[in-house]
């Protein structure tokens, strides 16, 4: 009798006990993951709601909660990519500051339109990402190096075109995309539009499924799924409108995670991302370029950056030379909260702007608490802690 025998019948003669009840939390908690993030995220919002009495969930905290966690969700729907492919970028909280100080200086010392400005700056960020990209890919230089060595330079250098001061103020137009609300009608035509492609690409899902003769859940499933998401969305929509309406950050932050979550799921580029990520030879030597995969990836994270350090401006109606502090690490904890891998080739979008939401519920109630900000770190980053923890379990379990 072989070892691996002898274990398994002992595995399977062993008592389940606590044992079996962990490895079956495990399951549910792989399977049902992101159902799990939002038990959390509704939790801490009762929890904080109980505590402030009732000022945490008013439609105007709420409207500021989002508007201040759509930054956090830019950066992290470029670091999703990035992670699931195997690398890291310590280099964008400085700059995102660097490209929201650029901008900054070009609508308020050089009076540049902003249809110039938004353009340049995001070329700019693309650009960026693209020299990451190629120290790591084609220089063989370890991401994590390179993304420390540029969060030291770009602070730097945004240190130096800002003369460490902040360049204020922006004009009207620029402070719109960070301050500004769309109109009522045009958030709930949006709301019905945006159920009514869920629940056509549901049907179609479960149609295509039926054609090829695959599994299918129960009807009763994705009726569930839709009206459930036709509720969170219904529910969003008249809590913003009840104060101004949907933030133009947070309609951003709505269409690129579409963006986002189409390629990850319905392209080429997308499967090969998860493909690098898992077996970077394997995906190699069957003919992916995986270095032009990676370079693509770093020039998302770039363009990402520049879109957070616009909103960010914008947001502020000014560039600060401080802009973007520790915006690295509330991206890569949003990330792995999220249930992206530690070990790559696993991850969503969706998930990373979930734990993004729970990094910024927990921002915003502390505050509202005048909880000190060395308990704020020290909350933060037990959560990260965790949330690795429980990655690292969960990856046990699988094998």
């Amino acid at each position: 009798m072989t070892p691996d025998v002898t274990s398994q019948r002992a595995d399977e003669t062993a008592p389940r006990g606590a044992f079996g009840g962990t490895q079956r939390i495990q399951q549910l908690f792989a399977r049902y993951k992101i159902l799990a993030l939002l038990i959390a995220v509704a939790a801490i919002w009762i929890f904080f709601s109980l505590l402030t009495h009732g000022a945490f969930v008013t439609p105007r905290n709420l409207s500021n909660l989002l508007r201040q966690m759509s930054i956090t969700g830019m950066l992290a729907c470029g670091m999703v990519f990035v992670i699931i492919a195997g690398e890291i970028d310590l280099s964008v909280g400085s700059l995102l500051g660097l490209l929201g100080g650029v901008a900054a200086i070009l609508d308020v010392n050089r009076h540049w339109p902003i249809g110039v400005t938004l353009p340049v700056v995001m070329l700019l960020g693309v650009l960026i990402g693209l020299f990451n990209g190629w120290w790591s890919t084609y220089r063989r230089v370890p991401s994590f190096i390179v993304g420390l060595g540029g969060m030291l330079a770009y602070r730097g250098i945004l240190l130096g075109v800002t003369g460490g001061s902040t360049i204020a103020p922006v004009s009207d137009s620029f402070v719109f995309v960070g301050q500004g609300y769309l109109p009522k009608l045009a958030g709930d035509t949006l709301a019905v539009v945006l159920f009514l492609l869920l629940a056509f690409l549901t049907i179609r899902q479960r149609r295509n499924r039926e054609r090829y003769q695959l599994s299918v859940v129960p009807i009763w499933q994705d009726v569930a799924k839709v009206v459930g998401a036709g509720a969170i969305l219904a529910g969003f929509v008249a809590t913003l409108d009840r104060y101004g309406g949907i933030p133009v950050p947070v309609l951003l932050l709505l269409a690129l995670l579409g963006i986002f979550t189409w390629i990850a799921t319905q392209t080429v580029f997308g499967r090969r991302i998860y493909a690098v990520g898992s077996n970077l030879e394997a995906t190699r030597l069957s003919g992916v370029n995986t270095d032009r995969v990676k370079l693509v990836i770093f020039a998302l994270m770039g363009l990402m950056c520049a879109f957070a350090g616009i909103v960010n401006t914008a947001r502020l109606a000014a560039g600060s030379p401080s802009a973007g502090s520790m915006g690295e690490l509330d991206a890569i904890a949003a990330c792995f909260i999220g249930g992206t891998s530690m070990r790559g080739g696993s991850g969503t979008v969706y998930g990373a702007l979930i734990g993004a939401l729970v990094m910024a519920s927990l921002d915003n109630g502390m505050s509202m608490l005048d909880v000190d900000a060395y308990w704020q770190m020290i909350v933060k980053g037990g959560i990260l802690v965790l949330a690795v923890w429980i990655d690292v379990m969960s990856g046990s379990n699988r094998r």
